[in-house]
């Protein structure tokens, strides 16, 4: 198995257009997708041609707390920051004065040895870091561990181990193998119903 990327990280708003007006007009990600019905939206920020960020709006949802990227909580929490990756460091200057003169709150450049970083808040108050590759450094081909005191997964490595879980007891035949209609249809130009039958197609 290989993974792609991030196929998208789906947040919630109650204000989309106040989080359109962030991601697409100050971001300058594209707006791709939407779907909605009155009370409900689901809309799609394109990244890369792979990867999207994408945002529910639903009625009564308020920005989240005031909470610094990685400051430790205590209870229930799920989220902390997302990191969105630039390709050249003139991008992440350019970046800092266009949130500044937004009026967004933007913290200096961070050098953290693999990446340098820059934080700010959407209009959701979710955490955003911006983060530049630093050459000649390359975790992907040389992983580190510099934790003091890593826990014992960590010590085995970065490599899958096998026989951690256990395998499954067979694989899904083709003929199986059905997909669901979802809403996503509608934006190819299908209804999302299933059929008469009421049973999802095959693949």
């Amino acid at each position: 198995m290989r993974y792609t990327g991030i196929n998208h990280l789906a947040m919630a708003t109650g204000d989309m257009d106040a989080t359109i007006r962030y991601w697409r007009d100050l971001l300058g990600l594209r707006l791709v997708a939407g779907l909605g019905h009155p009370g409900y939206r689901h809309y799609f920020f394109e990244l890369t041609g792979r990867d999207m960020i994408a945002f529910f709006e639903w009625p009564g949802v308020t920005p989240g707390p005031d909470k610094d990227h990685g400051a430790p909580v205590k209870g229930p929490f799920t989220f902390d920051h997302i990191s969105l990756g630039l390709e050249r460091e003139d991008d992440l200057w350019t970046l800092r004065d266009r949130l500044d003169a937004a009026g967004f709150w933007v913290s200096e450049v961070v050098d953290h040895g693999f990446i340098h970083s820059l934080y700010s808040f959407d209009p959701n108050n979710i955490p955003v870091e911006f983060s530049v590759p630093v050459a000649g450094v390359d975790l992907s081909a040389r992983p580190v561990m510099a934790d003091t005191e890593p826990t014992a997964c960590a010590k085995e490595g970065p490599e899958p181990v096998p026989g951690v879980w256990p395998a499954p007891a067979r694989a899904t035949a083709p003929q199986d193998r059905r997909v669901y209609p979802g809403e996503g249809l509608l934006l190819v130009g299908k209804k999302p119903e299933q059929g008469p039958d009421g049973e999802p197609r095959h693949v």
